[in-house]
């Protein structure tokens, strides 16, 4: 485990189990469904989450800035370092000495990381900045 002030990154455990159970019966979001036909069987998030386990990290939020994406403080980021990081995407940066999460705006010959809440500057990547892209956001773990 490492902390810096906007991340703090784990690295994924082998499954030592069978996982968690899993109920394979659609559980409705709407109307209540019958629950007479439903299976049950065991499942490992990390199969269903990791594709490259050698290049996965998990990471935690901290702070605000990628509200709008729906990652807030303290979610669980999956983190995959083998991707390609492409306009579009939510990246892990690593930008003049500290990790961020952003979403990566590539336009021309420039790199933006665009923080998707109002109330924080867009940073533009320059030639003068020490960056990197350290990984590509996969999935988001959420508490309720």
């Amino acid at each position: 485990m490492e902390t810096t002030k906007t991340l703090t990154f784990y690295t994924p455990k082998l499954p030592s189990g069978n996982g968690a159970i899993f109920v394979d019966t659609g559980i409705s979001a709407g109307f209540p469904s019958p629950v007479d036909d439903f299976s049950e069987s065991r499942i490992s998030l990390d199969d269903e989450l990791i594709k490259n386990k050698d290049t996965t990290f998990y990471a935690k939020v901290k702070g605000q800035s990628m509200i709008g994406a729906g990652l807030d403080d303290n979610d669980l980021l999956v983190i995959d370092r083998s991707l390609a990081p492409t306009n579009n995407k939510i990246a892990v940066c690593f930008l003049d000495g500290e990790f961020t999460v952003k979403r990566l705006r590539v336009e021309k010959n420039e790199v933006w990381l665009q923080p998707e809440n109002p109330n924080y500057p867009i940073i533009n990547i320059t030639k003068e900045n020490d960056f990197m892209v350290w990984g590509i956001v996969t999935n988001v773990i959420k508490k309720v």
